[in-house]
């Protein structure tokens, strides 16, 4: 716990959360936008529409977060070059523990912030739809749980390259690799993991070609690919801690 603490007060002065709010910001201006002047029907399916297209957002947006706090939390041991100094007073595994411990808990408060937001847009649009609770909080698990993951591997790369140019165009690129994979088969999505915000998504949405219709509809929880996920996230952290612990200072 000291260590985590320790890792807050290195970050004080970063404004870490300038970024997660500008990105938050867009997304509750585009929220305000998109569901202004609603038919009878949207209003009908209001919280469906929320998490259909907010999962969309957060495919491109979400990995972008998780790569530019990565790399805040992890540069200024880069910058300062005090690595060898730092890990003389704890081991290496606790510095990268602490590390994504810190960055995670402004992960999963990004997503709690994006979850009040819905919830705040579906009262003010007057959605007619009743509220799912169950829904709304398996939407905040999923974005925090698949935000973290990519953290993960944002972190592995943010401390083994002093150039963060490095991890953030990984971020960029993954986040439009997930986006693009999403107009693919759920095969291949799951073989992407900036995808798995649609992958692990509670709504569908039904095309009719004939009336030009969309209709909105919840699926079932896909727990296969949650613990695909789980594994994945594993192998990720396991991994790229024992690479920390390992590289040459």
């Amino acid at each position: 716990m000291k260590a985590v603490f320790l890792e807050f007060y290195k970050i004080r002065k970063r404004k870490i959360w300038v970024t997660i709010a500008a990105l938050l910001g867009v997304q509750c201006l585009w929220g305000m936008w998109a569901f202004r002047d609603m038919s009878v029907k949207e209003l009908s399916q209001g919280y469906m529409q929320c998490l259909y297209h907010f999962t969309v957002l957060n495919t491109i947006m979400m990995p972008v977060i998780a790569a530019v706090t990565a790399s805040r939390v992890c540069d200024l041991e880069h910058k300062g070059q005090t690595f060898k100094l730092l890990l003389t007073a704890m081991p290496a595994g606790a510095l990268f523990d602490a590390k994504f411990i810190c960055a995670s808990l402004h992960m999963a408060a990004a997503a709690a912030a994006q979850t009040i937001l819905i919830i705040i847009l579906g009262k003010a649009a007057g959605f007619t739809e009743p509220f799912p609770p169950s829904r709304i909080f398996g939407y905040m698990i999923t974005t925090t749980s698949v935000t973290v993951t990519i953290l993960a591997l944002q972190q592995v790369f943010s401390l083994l390259f002093s150039n963060q140019m490095v991890p953030l165009v990984i971020g960029i690129t993954g986040s439009f690799g997930g986006l693009f994979s999403l107009f693919l088969p759920a095969g291949v999505q799951k073989g992407v993991l900036w995808s798995y915000y649609g992958v692990l998504t509670q709504v569908e949405m039904n095309w009719d070609s004939e009336t030009k219709l969309a209709d909105m509809q919840y699926i079932p929880v896909d727990r296969s690919s949650y613990l695909l996920l789980a594994g994945v996230f594993a192998a990720i952290y396991l991994t790229g801690r024992w690479c920390f612990t390992r590289k040459e200072r």
